[in-house]
């Protein structure tokens, strides 16, 4: 049997825009993908045909998976780049503990709001094309950061040199839009689990190379961390260009974003992924500042913050496939709501330690609410393509076409991922916020501690009454 994925190629070449290249049919093509001299556009794409993922699909899938990780990862990097950063800031920036709250605050919101144009920059441009340019714009905040990085630098310009490290935050949502549509439902959990957890980890890389930038150079050469993820964002953009391909069902997307808008689902997934993804996103841009305040005798230089803050999201971002991987196995909405339940519970635990001023007490807490938040991000991400599969298998059964409904179902997924994303992120914000605040108003984390316990009371009760509470009529089978 022969299967086919298509190519869209310029003039002189095999494939043409609209047509079908058989795949095995070109010499030398050992995965029966599209030839990396041409334009990289697949026209014809089945993952849930078995012959066609087994022959084909995987191999490609898998090809785009690794590069979309790498550029992902690097733009995490980028997008946290000030968690560090304001580690660095001693008394002679001039900028207090409110300020540098502030300083985390804005990227984490500026990646918030570029994640649902990023998300239909893949149906517009395509994949491959999308991640190669947004690859490059990082090279705006990095090179930025590298030259203001001075004693003397006005607070004003270091918040707009900040606020332009969000661009990182937007690469996640195009990356997991991509993702989601090269692989089947049964696999998306672990694939996008995957895609997401090798990007997170972006945010731990930063910190070591914060924390070894300190360790060797001091706190007096700041700029030489953002300098050294120049040559890795030319890496990436490069990768893209060779290795990645454009699937081009997506681009003929224009209406999905109104479509997931008027789904109530849509909304109660967004707000499940503040908790988890915005917990996580939040607590690494904060983390550090919170042990230099909160316990300033332990941690009363930069170097002794740095050598803790990265061990929280790197085991987050070690665990998120393991959550999706979780959700495909037990269900997404089960597995959320044992981890919202977990999270609240580690919650008091750091609340008691800081009641306490128990520093052992508040790491295992903290660190706890790190993994949880991360197997929460790979269930929660499941969760949002089986709940339009499902849409799928009902209109199928009610007379629909099946590749119809199916494709629907991955352009649906798509857009709810960029939206959902996007108002996850805003949790990074609200987390930054609420540390602001409660160091403000009370001189610790307290008031900050009770507000997110609430909130995971909220979202444990939300997933239980939306999912999981027995009912007559039909339920996603999430």
């Amino acid at each position: 049997m022969r299967t086919a994925v298509g190519t869209a190629g310029t003039a002189g070449t095999a494939g043409t825009a609209g047509t079908e290249t058989p795949a095995g049919d070109t010499p030398g093509d050992t995965e029966g993908a599209v030839d990396a001299a041409r334009s990289r556009s697949i026209t014809d794409w089945r993952p849930e045909d078995e012959v066609f993922w087994a022959e084909t699909g995987a191999g490609v899938a898998r090809r785009n998976l690794v590069f979309s990780v790498l550029s992902e990862h690097i733009g995490f990097s980028v997008w946290s780049l000030w968690s560090v950063l304001v580690l660095f800031l001693g008394p002679e920036y001039h900028v207090d503990a409110a300020g540098k709250f502030t300083l985390t605050a804005l990227p984490t919101a500026l990646g918030a709001v570029l994640r649902l144009p990023y998300t239909f920059a893949v149906a517009r441009f395509g994949g491959r094309n999308w991640t190669m340019v947004s690859a490059l714009l990082l090279l705006v905040p990095t090179v930025l950061a590298g030259l203001v990085l001075r004693p003397g630098v006005s607070y004003g310009t270091l918040l707009a040199v900040a606020c332009a490290a969000g661009v990182g935050g937007g690469n996640f949502a195009s990356s997991m839009a991509n993702i989601n549509a090269f692989y089947p439902q049964r696999l998306k959990g672990w694939a996008l689990g995957v895609n997401a957890g090798g990007g997170n980890l972006g945010v731990p890389v930063v910190q070591l190379v914060g924390l070894l930038v300190l360790a060797t150079a001091g706190a007096a050469h700041p700029r030489l961390v953002p300098l050294v993820y120049l040559p890795l964002i030319v890496l990436a953009a490069l990768g893209a260009a060779l290795r990645m391909d454009n699937l081009t069902s997506l681009r003929s997307d224009r209406r999905a974003l109104r479509e997931v808008a008027g789904e109530p689902h849509s909304w109660v997934m967004s707000l499940l992924y503040i908790g988890t993804f915005g917990s996580f996103i939040g607590f690494g841009f904060a983390f550090g500042q919170v042990l230099q305040v909160q316990f300033h005798q332990q941690f009363d230089t930069p170097v002794k913050a740095a050598y803790l803050t990265f061990l929280g999201p790197l085991l987050g971002s070690l665990v998120r496939p393991l959550g999706g991987r979780m959700a495909d196995r037990w269900g997404g909405a089960r597995v959320t709501l044992w981890t919202f339940a977990a999270m609240a519970a580690g919650t008091g635990v750091v609340l008691v330690a800081s009641q306490q001023k128990s520093l052992p007490m508040f790491l295992t807490g903290f660190v706890a609410l790190f993994v949880l938040s991360g197997i929460g991000n790979g269930s929660t991400y499941k969760m949002i393509p089986a709940i339009f599969q499902a849409g799928a298998r009902i209109a199928v059964a009610a007379g629909a076409d099946k590749e119809t409904a199916e494709r629907d179902s991955r352009r649906r997924a798509s857009a709810l991922i960029g939206l959902a994303g996007a108002l996850g992120a805003f949790g990074g914000v609200l987390v930054n916020i609420a540390f602001r605040q409660s160091f403000l108003g009370v001189g610790d984390g307290d008031a900050a501690y009770w507000a997110f316990l609430a909130t995971y009371a909220v979202c444990c009760a939300v997933t239980w009454v939306v999912y999981l509470r027995p009912r007559v009529g039909p339920m996603p089978g999430v």
